[in-house]
């Protein structure tokens, strides 16, 4: 680790640091339309910017470059797969966000069916923000940090304390974002970063095919096209992490979820400052997960042929990056690395922050007797983030005893919270008539169910396809307990606060998008390059 490196990380990380604070330093966050959506006036490239920044941590960079390594490219399916969910998104879910005033998907079903089914679903939010999403990205970027630097290896400390000691790094970074400039600060350093994405996707290729070839790039790129053509193939088989048939069950219904209600995803969305600009964000990111495997996931191919039998899979990426890339590269990364880390934490941090501001705190005051001014609500949505920050920076370093690949670990568990908010969402889009009792049980159902079939009864179904007869049986369900509320119907209630004429051009981009996907997935499978 020289100088060089150091200081084009600090260069870097720095200057996405000082353009965020500029952009923002006039934007007193005294309202919750301001500290939580920007006060609605991103444009397209912002919010396209800050959806694939939000989506991209240090999970993808050591997750899917991990499973690259032990398996082969089967795994890029979640993100190539999602330009679907977020076409469908763009197309069907913000026109109805947008059009009911929603400010966050607990809200919406709030409206949709009542009062205490927003609440409940505020809390599986929470639940999985504060079990899965927020520990598992800080301890990826740790993990990332780790390999790359490890800067603490003058003081002879063990890899737990350095995982210990980044997970705190970033967490205290990704909440002083968070608390000090809003979503504001956080779409900016993610549109700032997502440059930096484009320059290391680029990079570590260029210089890791020189490497293999030793000076030759020609000769690299030959040596990993022609050698272990295994990793190569996207069409995973049934012992791979990701079977090819589960994009059509668990994976499809996962990723609408994802794109088109997770909080802290949707909330960048809706940030836009009209329904056009919204649509067009979200088509800007989906070109962007058509760009993933090239500027994430060469590294594990990479990998491949640089070490045989790592002990701890998990650094593929670090080191690919260590020995691969000019020390003043190795430092940008880093800070990418970094920065996508801390732009997914405090995105979390900030929807968190909003669910439990507006869903649970405003009301609980109200009961009470009390109305809640716009400061004091920001004021109370600070020191949330800060309290479930401190929470999420003590649970992340256990994620290292987990007996499962690490994306896999991530996946799986997220399946638990986001797939029953998916179902009643998806009920309660396509019928009036299912009433809140059976979004409530029905939440309730899913989870016993999916925690039985998963960790403690052993079955030889793939979690992502238990996901999907899960999602049935529990639609089924919701769909039967209407015949016991004859009389429930809902009133969707409108609210413009944006402009809602939709993109006039979606339709043209929506299938370039569409034939892009299927052209990634034969270039990487037997009748392409594996």
């Amino acid at each position: 680790m020289g100088f060089t490196t150091i200081a084009s990380f600090l260069f870097f990380t720095c200057l996405v640091a000082v353009i965020s604070w500029f952009k923002t330093r006039r934007k007193i966050q005294q309202t919750t339309d301001a500290h939580f959506f920007a006060d609605r006036k991103n444009n397209f490239w912002i919010v396209g910017g800050a959806l694939l920044l939000s989506n991209i941590s240090a999970n993808q960079f050591i997750g899917e470059n991990e499973s690259i390594y032990i398996n082969n490219m089967s795994v890029i399916a979640w993100g190539v797969s999602s330009v679907l969910a977020m076409i469908i998104t763009a197309e069907l879910f913000l026109p109805i966000y947008l059009r009911t005033g929603a400010m966050t998907i607990p809200d919406f079903l709030g409206k949709r069916y009542d009062d205490s089914t927003r609440k409940l679903v505020s809390i599986v939010f929470l639940a999985s923000y504060l079990i899965n999403l927020l520990p598992s990205v800080l301890y990826g970027g740790a993990v990332a940090f780790t390999g790359m630097f490890n800067f603490l290896e003058p003081f002879q400390l063990t890899y737990w304390q350095n995982i210990w000691i980044m997970v705190w790094l970033i967490g205290t970074i990704g909440t002083a974002y968070s608390v000090l400039g809003g979503l504001r600060a956080i779409t900016i350093s993610d549109s700032i970063l997502s440059l930096g994405l484009v320059t290391i996707g680029i990079a570590i290729p260029y210089f890791g095919f020189k490497y293999l070839g030793h000076g030759d790039l020609m000769e690299g790129m030959q040596l990993v096209l022609s050698h272990k053509k295994e990793h190569l193939n996207a069409i995973g088989g049934p012992k791979d992490q990701v079977p090819f048939d589960t994009i059509f069950t668990g994976m499809f219904i996962i990723n609408m979820y994802y794109w088109g209600m997770e909080q802290y995803i949707v909330q960048q969305a809706l940030s836009a400052k009209s329904l056009s600009h919204s649509q067009r964000g979200m088509a800007l990111a989906a070109f962007g997960k058509l760009l993933g495997p090239f500027l994430i996931n060469i590294p594990g191919l990479i990998g491949v042929h640089l070490f045989d039998n790592l002990a701890n899979t998990t650094e593929v990426f670090p080191l690919v990056v260590k020995n691969v890339l000019p020390k003043f590269m190795t430092g940008l990364t880093a800070a990418v690395v970094l920065g996508a880390a801390i732009t997914t934490f405090n995105a979390g941090l900030n929807s968190s922050s909003t669910l439990f501001t507006l869903n649970l705190y405003k009301d609980w005051k109200e009961k009470r007797g009390h109305k809640s001014t716009e400061s004091e609500l920001v004021r109370v949505g600070k020191r949330f983030e800060i309290a479930i920050a401190l929470l999420a920076m003590f649970a992340a370093p256990f994620i290292i005893f987990s007996d499962t690949g690490f994306y896999t670990y991530v996946q799986q568990l997220s399946g638990m919270f986001s797939v029953p908010v998916f179902t009643i969402v998806i009920i309660g889009f396509f019928t009036k008539k299912v009433p809140p009792q059976a979004a409530k049980t029905g939440i309730v159902f899913f989870i016993a169910c999916y925690i039985l079939f998963n960790y403690i009864l052993k079955t030889n179904l793939h979690y992502l396809h238990i996901l999907a007869i899960l999602f049935l049986l529990t639609s089924l369900y919701m769909l039967l307990a209407t015949r016991f509320y004859p009389q429930y119907t809902y009133n969707e209630i409108k609210f413009n606060a944006v402009p809602l004429s939709p993109w006039k051009s979606r339709y043209l981009f929506y299938v370039l998008l569409l034939a892009g996907m299927v052209l990634i997935f034969t270039l990487f499978s037997r009748a392409g390059i594996a």
